[in-house]
């Protein structure tokens, strides 16, 4: 793992001691927004209008933040309008390369670069941080426009309406303040919370988010015994958001990350539910197991120093989930 200081990579230990062995997310650093007309977002500054072409996408199909905007590209039918460049899943000194030796990762399609850091220092030169997928850039003004996956999601759930004549809506506006309660829960406990028990570097961290992670799957498989989707019939961000972190459950987060009190499949409404978001149209064409199971057990030496690939648990995402 390693970061950019002033410009410059550098590579670094992973170490929570300065936490009391809590793992802490770092902060994004773009926070522009694409609109319909260009003009400003809620961060940032304007002039990201919504265009055929104009943006390019870097993901890694590993990465559940990343996973995130492939999604929404799927199902707001962006893929003729937003191209996308697929990192490999070894994550190591040199962070996330664009070497093509994997299936599935393309390199890069638009600058040819190397390293995803040559794209961060494309758009800032002296630039400070960690180097982080998704990343959104805009090739008319050679700049990354976004690297905050939440905002991202929510850009391509209306920005490009006008173009694609999609009008789904997944963040309706009756709704986001229950959304937005949802998200804050399931943020901390769940999509984050995997990796503060699988980082923790305590025995007392671990415990802590361990619990609260299963608290909030107990708390959403109730949910779902009644109500076909988070927020009730209608399906929303919150159920895609919590979809990428259920897909890679079983075969990483119960094992590599030490969530094993229970299995997604021990679940029955959330894994059914899970299934029929898998077996949505265009969704399953987002997720790529190969990669996620490579990335996690071969990337975190200091979860998996000998960096054995597991066999992993054999799952029939395809079964029908019965939820009408």
């Amino acid at each position: 793992m390693g970061q950019l200081v002033n410009g410059h990579w550098k590579t670094d230990n992973f170490d929570t001691t300065a936490t009391g062995g809590k793992f802490v997310r770092a902060t994004t650093a773009f926070r522009n927004w694409i609109t319909p007309d260009g003009s400003p977002g809620p961060s940032g500054e304007g002039g990201f209008a919504a265009e055929s072409g104009r943006y390019h996408l870097y993901v890694s199909y590993a990465c559940p933040w990343a996973h995130r905007t492939l999604i929404f590209r799927a199902l707001k039918g962006l893929e003729d309008y937003i191209s996308v460049s697929v990192v490999h899943p070894d994550m190591l000194d040199d962070g996330w390369t664009f070497a093509t030796d994997f299936p599935g990762a393309t390199g890069d399609g638009l600058h040819g670069a190397e390293f995803l850091r040559d794209v961060y220092l494309r758009a800032d030169p002296g630039i400070s941080g960690r180097v982080t997928v998704p990343v959104l850039w805009d090739k008319k003004r050679d700049t990354i426009v976004s690297n905050e996956s939440s905002e991202i999601i929510r850009m391509f759930n209306s920005a490009f309406d006008g173009i694609t004549g999609d009008g789904q809506d997944f963040w309706p506006e009756a709704m986001r303040g229950e959304i937005e309660a949802v998200n804050e829960r399931i943020y901390h406990t769940v999509n984050n919370g995997v990796y503060k028990a699988g980082f923790a570097g305590a025995q007392a961290a671990y415990d802590e988010a361990v619990h609260a992670l299963f608290d909030t799957l107990d708390w959403v498989e109730e949910r779902l015994s009644r109500q076909r989707y988070l927020m009730g019939e209608t399906l929303t961000e919150a159920d895609w958001r919590l979809f990428v972190t259920l897909a890679r459950f079983d075969e990483v987060y119960h094992g590599h990350f030490k969530c094993n009190r229970r299995r997604l499949i021990d679940y029955p409404n959330l894994w059914a539910y899970a299934r029929e978001l898998y077996q949505w149209p265009g969704v399953a064409a987002t997720v790529r197991a190969d990669h996620y199971i490579r990335h996690y057990h071969y990337s975190h030496d200091t979860v998996n120093p000998f960096r054995i690939i597991p066999i992993g648990p054999v799952l029939d995402w395809e079964e029908p989930h019965g939820r009408g």
